[in-house]
């Protein structure tokens, strides 16, 4: 290679940073197959056997298969109500020209100012004042707002680099404002649909303290970061069990992540080649 030296540095701080976040995972995965006295005596070793004894009690124990059944139904049905309030957001405050959407899209930057915990009991006394008080319909309603910020800015970046001719020659066919988002800026804008869904979907599934107050600990209803330290016990917790819960709450990230990935990729090369 013509720059092969002096690409060395960077090659090697590329897999040093790889091997950093794979012994992690490496010790997660072979803890999940041990029992505690395995895992203290010689925490990196390869398990003895493979026996899904550890996961099945995973299951059973902290009721993890409805908890990941919970979390799917709170998480998927927020991102659907994010993209389709960001989508229309990013559109308008995208095609405005005027000081009011500069102050609008300043209004949105600012979200990213509160802190987490700070709405925590404002969230609470709305939710009772609902009566959606230990519900997942609330969460569905409530993670979407605080998603609306990063996904709107991400979106109206996107969608300011369609050209204006793409719009004008929809309306030169007649198509209305709704078919000209729907078939002109919200194809041209996949891979930035693809990174709020991507982003949202971890933030989502891996929230805990609003599902914990809002939801409440209550087994049929209870979101899977919620019932994940249930394994924990003061008189002693099988981290072997742990782990494997901890494993099995991971495989959707990574299948959500692997498929989003793909689209996010496909829609950048198919954009290129359009240009």
């Amino acid at each position: 290679m013509k720059h092969g030296k002096s690409w060395l540095p960077a090659h090697i701080l590329a897999w040093a940073y790889a091997a950093l976040l794979l012994v992690p995972l490496y010790y997660l995965l072979v803890s999940s197959f041990k029992t505690n006295d395995q895992i203290f005596s010689n925490a990196f070793s390869l398990p003895s056997s493979l026996s899904p004894r550890n996961f099945t009690s995973s299951f059973g124990d902290a009721d993890l298969g409805l908890a990941i059944l919970n979390s799917g139904v709170v998480t998927a049905g927020s991102l659907v109500l994010t993209v389709a309030l960001a989508l229309p957001a990013a559109f308008a405050l995208a095609r405005a020209t005027g000081r009011l959407g500069a102050v609008i899209e300043g209004v949105f930057s600012l979200g990213f100012l509160i802190p987490t915990f700070a709405a925590l009991f404002p969230t609470f006394l709305l939710a009772a004042a609902t009566g959606l008080f230990h519900t997942q319909v609330f969460m569905v309603l409530f993670l979407p707002a605080t998603a609306m910020p990063l996904s709107v800015v991400i979106l109206v970046q996107f969608m300011r680099t369609i050209p204006p001719e793409m719009e004008e020659a929809a309306r030169i066919d007649g198509a209305s404002t709704f078919a000209v988002l729907r078939h002109v800026y919200t194809p041209m804008c996949l891979p930035g649909i693809a990174t709020i869904l991507l982003m949202n979907f971890l933030t989502f599934w891996n929230e805990y303290l609003y599902s914990l107050v809002i939801i409440g600990p209550d087994p049929a209803r209870r979101t899977v970061q919620v019932a994940l330290p249930t394994l924990k016990s003061i008189t002693g917790t099988d981290y072997g069990v742990l782990t494997a819960g901890t494993v099995l709450t991971l495989v959707p990230v990574w299948v959500v992540y692997t498929v989003l990935q793909k689209r996010m990729q496909q829609a950048l090369v198919a954009g290129a080649v359009k240009m």
